[in-house]
């Protein structure tokens, strides 16, 4: 009787319920929604019993992985999550997010190929400059007082090339295995 009640409810204000496929409260896990996104090519991953056999876990560790209830998923299992649900995605935030060591990492954006090759077409322009600057600062084995700002410049063009390097890997990787 409550359960006819609870679907009445639903029906009439126009909800169409999925029980079992949509997790409210890990909605915005990003092991979680690599997981939803992987089912899309794998219908083993829809659940949490599926995935967490795949993954070697039991699905009450799977489960307070998606909804935050550990402090530390172990980097193997990121590693492990990340090569089956085929979300390079993880491990930049795993880096930025979990792991104490990694905080500095820059944060890895999903873009369009487009988008992403007008990124680095607009820093390959910036390395010739970068690269005189450097040997300009390199050539007397030391950084003078007034070459900091030119230095950091250098280091900031630098880290535009690191992130644009995984976002490009990662776009690799998810358009490689989803034939898109």
């Amino acid at each position: 009787m409550h359960m006819e009640i609870v679907f009445l409810l639903s029906y009439q204000e126009g909800e169409v319920m999925n029980m079992g496929r949509n997790a409210t409260k890990a909605a915005d896990n990003p092991f979680y929604k690599a997981r939803i996104h992987a089912a899309t090519y794998d219908d083993r991953l829809y659940s949490r019993e599926g995935a967490s056999e795949l993954l070697g876990i039991s699905v009450s560790t799977l489960s307070d992985y998606e909804l935050g209830l550990t402090k530390t998923v172990p980097p193997d299992m990121v590693v492990k999550m990340m090569d089956l649900y085929h979300a390079p995605e993880l491990q930049n935030y795993y880096c930025r997010k979990l792991c104490p060591i990694g905080r500095d990492f820059p944060e890895l954006k999903e873009e369009t190929l487009d988008r992403s090759t007008i990124r680095a077409l607009s820093v390959f322009e910036r390395m010739e400059w970068a690269r005189q600057t450097l040997l300009d600062i390199a050539e007397d084995g030391k950084i003078a007082d007034n070459e900091w700002d030119d230095f950091e410049r250098v280091l900031k063009l630098l880290e535009e090339i690191e992130q644009l390097s995984q976002q490009l890997r990662a776009y690799a990787m998810r358009t490689k295995f989803s034939g898109r």
